[in-house]
């Protein structure tokens, strides 16, 4: 036997190639996708109307990876405006250049594709993505994003025999378009025309109600087994109680943590929030059942008739679902709600992404470095336009995103002075930005002046929920704060006329944007951002990316089109293109100790 090249021996070089083999397995892997986001005709509610969807699929694709993995999106905007998507509560580790928002980036024009391209580092749980820009989440677009965990890790439950994804959203049959028209016009949106569950209207549970004339989900069991299902609220304006009829809910999960595990009858899920529940199919089976997601909080007799109906369909089934849809709570009773919300807490003894456990970090024995009070209030005509605001201040966005600004050193785009606590002056609008004290512990406190629940979300970060109550947030409000497991979360509900309090410790340099996620409030201002700068030169932030679009005061640094990256359009991980090179070079080492 002999080695070439003659200066190598036998035994380095299958060393070599063994250190290859290692270096290539141990990378996080990659996957891609191409996806071609554009208009599709559907009937949800009966009436034909235009929907968004992605790849012709309303909802869209589920984004299914694992904790580390590195997902490349390379999306195509075939609408007739601008387009961008944002990852809701995926953290972008120390890369706010892909959270798609205008505040870090300038939207995707008509006929033009961009690629994002983000790892999803020590994150697990359940979340979604849509699109974030000019009243187009109204329309869909959305989908789910599944962060499983890694093998080395283990979860606090058995493995589920399934995984389902539930998509409940407040859904009207104008267009998006025309409901954004009627925002700036102060048409209030009213009782949402229906509730879709996965982009389907009611099943036809009384005839008075709904009509058969339309599909209608169904989600297929066998008896016996244990499912996972991820349920998303990506509405625009509505809380929605979810519920399965004579099956209880056993939360696990919420917005990547793991909670402490409770059976629930039902569930409120306040807009933008996910929760993962273990249902067991513990029926006869002999019949269907009622899968229920119906309005709270809407003050109105004809919310019955925006409920949301699919159908849980035993394999041993001989009948359809019968009987009255199981009981939602009170329907104005806010109190109800809270204490629920209060009743989540994290499992601080299981591990999530990483193996330490999740109490591990005492959150409520850190110094608090910076305090904000922010007040939000009903809209107001603010300079003869329609405006709402967050402590006086009605977020504008800039031409030219902030985060752009801050690369290029470019004066007058944003001031960082968003106030601590609502200032005694008139309302205004301007591009105010909170200032962050990177590796600071920062408290929020939200308290809502409107009479509707707003969810606050936060990129970049999850944040613990530490108290809420009604009334006025004083300083005495904090002996009632949950200083132990409070959970970690990136949308929190705030009830109208009281507060909430959360905690975040801020290690993720970035320029990070704090919205009520209903999208009317969102859409009239009440959203800032957040940035947090490392006084130091952090090398391992991430850099502009190459493929970066540019608007506003940057235009002319603009090229034609985007940078174009091309994939197969499937999943594909670095093992796949690994493999490859792995082959070529084995058959190089063969050849090599051929005789």
């Amino acid at each position: 036997m002999r080695c070439s090249p003659p200066h190598f021996s036998c035994t380095s070089l299958v060393i070599w190639f063994l250190s290859v083999v290692t270096l290539c397995l141990a990378a996080d892997p990659y996957v891609f996708f191409d996806w071609t986001v554009s208009y599709l005709t559907a009937s949800p509610l009966g009436t034909r109307q235009q929907v968004i969807g992605i790849n012709g699929q309303f909802p869209g694709p589920i984004l299914n990876v694992t904790t580390n993995w590195n997902v490349v999106v390379n999306v195509k905007n075939n609408l007739d405006e601008p387009l961008l998507l944002t990852w809701n509560g995926i953290q972008h580790r120390k890369n706010s250049w892909q959270d798609g928002v205008l505040g870090t980036n300038c939207p995707i024009p008509s006929g033009w594709n961009w690629t994002y391209e983000f790892q999803v580092k020590d994150q697990i749980g359940s979340f979604f993505y849509f699109p974030s820009t000019d009243f187009q989440r109204a329309a869909g677009g959305y989908g789910g994003i599944i962060i499983n965990n890694r093998d080395i890790i283990p979860v606090p439950f058995l493995l589920p025999d399934g995984d389902v994804t539930l998509f409940i959203s407040d859904w009207f049959t104008k267009s998006h378009k025309k409901l954004r028209k009627d925002v700036e016009s102060k048409i209030d949106f009213g009782v949402p025309d229906g509730i879709l569950i996965n982009g389907f209207g009611p099943f036809p549970y009384s005839s008075e109600l709904a009509s058969g004339g339309f599909p209608f989900g169904t989600i297929n069991v066998e008896p016996g087994r244990t499912y996972r299902f991820r349920v998303h609220n990506s509405g625009i304006a509505t809380t929605l109680n979810f519920r399965i009829q004579n099956h209880n809910l056993l939360l696990v999960e919420t917005e990547g943590s793991y909670t402490v595990q409770q059976n629930y009858t039902n569930m409120d899920i306040h807009v933008g929030q996910s929760f993962s529940f273990l249902v067991t199919m513990d029926q006869s089976g002999s019949n269907d059942y009622y899968i229920v997601a119906s309005t709270r909080f809407t003050k109105s007799s004809s919310s019955a008739k925006a409920t949301g109906v699919a159908i849980l369909h035993y394999s041993s089934s001989q009948g359809p679902a019968s009987g009255p849809l199981p009981d939602p709570p009170i329907e104005l009773d806010t109190s109800f709600s809270m204490n629920q919300a209060r009743s989540i807490r994290l499992n601080v003894s299981a591990g999530a992404a990483r193996p330490n456990p999740q109490g591990s970090f005492k959150y409520g024995q850190i110094t608090v470095t910076d305090v904000y009070v922010i007040v939000n209030r009903p809209p107001e005509k603010i300079d003869g336009r329609l405006r709402a605001t967050l402590n006086g201040i009605s977020f504008l966005p800039p031409s030219t995103p902030l985060k752009l600004a801050q690369q290029y050193n470019i004066s007058g785009v944003y001031k960082l002075d968003f106030p601590k606590r609502p200032m005694n002056r008139h309302p205004k609008v301007d591009t105010s930005v909170m200032n962050g004290t990177y590796k600071g512990f920062m408290e929020i406190i939200f308290q809502n002046s409107d009479t509707i629940v707003k969810s606050y979300h936060l990129d970049g970060y999850a944040f613990f929920v530490v108290g809420m109550d009604f009334g006025l947030w004083t300083e005495n409000s904090r002996s009632l704060y949950n200083k132990g497991d409070g959970v970690a979360r990136s949308t929190t509900q705030v009830f109208p006329g009281a507060w909430t309090a959360i905690l975040v410790y801020l290690d993720n340099a970035g320029m990070w944007n704090l919205r009520i996620d209903n999208l009317a409030s969102w859409y009239l201002g009440q959203e800032v951002y957040l940035n947090v700068v490392n006084p130091e030169i952090d090398t391992s932030e991430n850099s502009i990316p190459e493929n970066t679009i540019y608007c506003g005061r940057l235009s002319p640094l603009q090229r034609d089109q985007s940078q174009r990256v091309n994939f197969s359009g499937s999943q594909r991980s670095i093992f796949a293109t690994s493999r490859g090179i792995l082959l070529a070079l084995f058959a190089i080492l063969i050849s090599s100790l051929a005789p």
